[in-house]
């Protein structure tokens, strides 16, 4: 409503001039040539307009302005501390990713050292279970060396009474001859050792 009433006395004003101007008669007058009339008004006209305005419309105009710049610097300053916030946060999460790589590298390197240390344990395990059953079976032929061995000791002793009794033809007291055939045959064992 107040806006309306400030428009209303503006156009009256603003329009004086040209009533004056038509006021006059217009018979060969030059638009150049001052006239003390018309000056008078429109001096009056722009002293009266800029009071009203500086009381109605400079200050909420000036105030708006400065509102406005307010605002302006507000928001740049806002910005800055974003742009500083951003930056920050930036950095931050540059250096955590700079940290999980290390921490993934970390974790690759210990990986690979664990999978290095048990492929080497299970190559010792390995060897050790080989190296076992090689001296297994070493002892196992061993056993059974000396089970053959003494298997034909006494098939060589049971021939050996064999061919003594029919050679005498006498049976002899079979405990008493195997005794002596078994004592003779291990002193050719040690004695074939000796020899080796």
């Amino acid at each position: 409503m107040r806006a309306s009433h400030i428009i209303s006395v503006l156009a009256l004003f603003s329009a004086l001039p040209l009533y004056a101007q038509e006021a006059a008669p217009a018979a060969g007058k030059d638009l150049l040539s001052p006239e003390g009339g018309l000056m008078f008004w429109t001096l009056l006209i722009f002293v009266a307009l800029f009071f009203i305005l500086s009381r109605t419309a400079f200050g909420p105009i000036t105030e708006a302005v400065a509102a406005r710049e307010r605002a302006l610097q507000e928001a740049i300053d806002q910005a800055k501390l974003d742009r500083e916030a951003a930056a920050k946060i930036l950095a931050e999460h540059t250096s955590q990713l700079e940290g999980a790589r290390a921490e993934a590298q970390r974790i690759i390197a210990e990986g690979r050292a664990v999978g290095d240390k048990l492929r080497a344990e299970m190559l010792e395990e390995t060897r050790k279970q080989q190296q076992e059953m090689l001296d297994r079976a070493r002892r196992e032929i061993e056993t059974e060396k000396n089970n053959a061995i003494a298997e034909l000791r006494e098939e060589a002793v049971d021939l050996a009474l064999a061919g003594a009794s029919k050679v005498i033809e006498k049976n002899l007291d079979d405990p008493t001859n195997r005794k002596l055939v078994e004592s003779f045959l291990a002193g050719a064992g040690v004695q074939k050792q000796r020899r080796n």
